[in-house]
């Protein structure tokens, strides 16, 4: 395992170059999508879960919009909003994870790439993604909205908007979240980052007016050295 402290240096170049092979796939793969929404939330969800059937609801108003849906790839959450994207005949894009149990590619994706690392992943995740809905999920999706939030906090990418479905579920998160407000520890302002919502109607429009007031969807027409070009 990489992460399993200082390994020889014939390692650590292996290790770099099968990371800069797996960003390039993803470049690759990516480049020519269109633009995409990306959906987060637990794999353990089942179709018959009310969080599944809205996280195909909003696959299904992602593909009305005109963008594609990205994911991890797998099942649950992730699954269901690629399905509601496919089932419209929009793009349905997933990102998925070796992993020894859990993951597996769900069967309603257009475009499709794995990775060996999460951290690679995430980066594809984030990179092409105008907009994140957050669904309930466990430690991979708290990580994933975290991370998301503090890269728009710092400004390392433009701020997107980001929606929390699910007042219920995220109620408690919420109010740690005000906690750490009142203590200084982040900013208020951070707070207004986030549309927490039970309303696909509300996360959707409030998700529409940002991109129609930012965003011009255009045609490409340069063509690119081959590294970047599709499988």
């Amino acid at each position: 395992m990489y992460l399993e402290g200082p390994k020889s240096r014939g390692y650590e170049l292996g290790f770099l170059i099968r990371v800069f092979r797996q960003f390039l796939r993803g470049f690759r793969a990516l480049h020519f999508m269109p633009p995409c929404i990306t959906v987060f939330g637990s794999a353990r969800f089942d179709e018959n879960h009310l969080y599944y059937k809205k996280a195909r609801e909003f696959g299904q108003k992602i593909a009305e919009l005109g963008f594609s849906t990205m994911t991890g790839g797998g099942p649950g959450i992730m699954e269901a909003a690629n399905r509601g994207a496919f089932e419209k005949d929009g793009t349905s894009i997933g990102c998925n994870i070796l992993l020894p149990f859990e993951q597996k590619y769900n069967p309603y994706l257009t475009k499709s790439i794995t990775f060996e690392h999460f951290f690679v992943r995430k980066v594809l995740l984030v990179k092409y993604s105008y907009a994140f809905i957050i669904m309930p999920g466990g430690f991979g999706t708290m990580d994933e909205f975290f991370e998301t939030l503090t890269l728009v906090q710092t400004k390392t990418i433009t701020e997107f908007p980001i929606v929390l479905f699910g007042k219920e579920y995220y109620k408690d998160l919420m109010a740690v979240i005000e906690d750490m407000a009142q203590k200084g520890t982040i900013a208020k302002d951070d707070m207004s980052l986030v549309l927490l919502t039970d309303s696909i109607d509300e996360a959707m429009s409030h998700i529409a007016r940002y991109l129609k007031s930012n965003y011009t969807i255009k045609k490409r027409f340069i063509k690119l050295p081959w590294f970047f070009e599709k499988n």
